[in-house]
């Protein structure tokens, strides 16, 4: 091994992925003490009205840009492979609006003094390796000093206005599918602390590189029966559910059996692998959901809070439609598809949770 390949980029930060995201109370805190923009634009398909994942712009009737950035601190040790983590997960919220990415702009923090250039330069390749996979390209970047390293995209997609996902639309009686497991974020706590097994952060690298256009494109198969969408990263799945929920005026019921969890995440949870951002996660949909628990043990409990880096889609479809489109996501080779909740009438973001 090289100096280089022994360099440990998760000692450099403070957190790991998207664990680092302000939590939703910070961020509904600062949101609130922001001014709303002013006026309207009827060309603004989605902005800042549901907490979705990008803003879609109409250019005309056939035609609209998606526009998102997404960037965070190191997740993995290996910098190809936090390049190409970091990529997959910008781009999906291109995916997760039912777009095509079209170009990307690097968005680089770098401690020139604390960190080799040659690591920057594999993670800007692991980057740009996947750009190019999803059939876009980096077009620039922008980049500044700073003590802790942090790597992202600014992305820009196209989409047909007509054929835009949103997050609100969910109506009851919906199922409502995930198509990647839990547990990414107890794989990235374990793995900084030094803890995770190597063939488990092999599986946790696999599933957070793997682009979620399958998972697009299985739910546009499905047409009009799909009502709503959005990604499923660092609130956890309650918390990119409840924002769902509340988009759409609906509750919802969660089976906790359903829900597909990464081999191992559970012993790594049980020995204390909880990200910083999961507790955050769970104190908030706790008090602010509310979620009711049942009888779910705490360690279950934080699973479905855990914060997720470049997870998956969370799909909204006519319960008559949901056999299908699982059939639909397993032919496209998503690594996990699972109905996991339905809506229900009730409080808007209200969850019950059973399992």
């Amino acid at each position: 091994m090289t100096a280089l390949d022994e360099t440990r980029l998760t000692a450099f930060s403070h957190g790991a992925g998207c664990a680092c995201k302000l939590s939703p109370a910070d961020l509904r805190t600062v949101l609130g003490m922001v001014r709303a923009p002013a006026g309207t634009d009827p060309d603004l398909l989605v902005g800042f009205d549901t907490a979705d994942d990008a803003a879609v712009y109409r250019l005309r009737d056939d035609l609209a840009v998606v526009v998102t950035t997404d960037f965070f601190t190191p997740i993995v040790d290996d910098a190809y492979d936090w390049g190409r983590i970091a990529a997959t997960n910008a781009l999906s919220d291109v995916y997760a609006m039912g777009g095509v990415p079209l170009l990307a702009l690097n968005l680089v923090a770098w401690p020139r003094e604390g960190l080799p250039f040659e690591l920057l330069a594999r993670v800007l390749d692991g980057s740009a390796d996947v750009v190019a996979a999803a059939g876009a390209v980096v077009a620039g970047g922008h980049s500044i000093d700073d003590p802790e390293p942090k790597f992202g995209l600014a992305v820009v997609g196209t989409v047909d206005p007509r054929a835009v996902f949103r997050n609100a639309g969910a109506r009851p009686g919906d199922a409502i599918v995930l198509t990647k497991p839990l547990g990414l974020g107890v794989v990235a706590t374990a793995l900084k602390r030094g803890e995770a097994p190597a063939p488990l952060i092999g599986l946790a690298v696999t599933v957070m590189t793997t682009l979620n256009d399958g998972a697009r494109d299985a739910a546009r198969a499905l047409g009009p029966a799909v009502h709503a969408v959005t990604d499923v990263t660092g609130f956890g799945l309650l918390g990119h559910l409840r924002e769902l929920l509340v988009a759409s005026d609906v509750a919802a019921e969660v089976d906790g059996r359903a829900v597909p969890v990464l081999d191992g995440a559970r012993e790594l949870l049980a020995a204390g692998m909880v990200a910083g951002g999961t507790t955050r996660n769970h104190a908030f949909v706790s008090t602010e959901a509310p979620v009711d628990w049942g009888d779910l043990p705490e360690t279950e409990q934080l699973l479905l809070a855990d914060a997720q880096t470049s997870g998956g889609l969370l799909i909204a479809v006519d319960a008559g439609q949901a056999d299908a489109l699982v059939a639909e996501l397993v032919a496209r080779h998503t690594p996990a598809a699972a109905v996991v909740a339905r809506a229900v009438d009730g409080p808007a973001g209200a969850i019950t949770v059973r399992g």
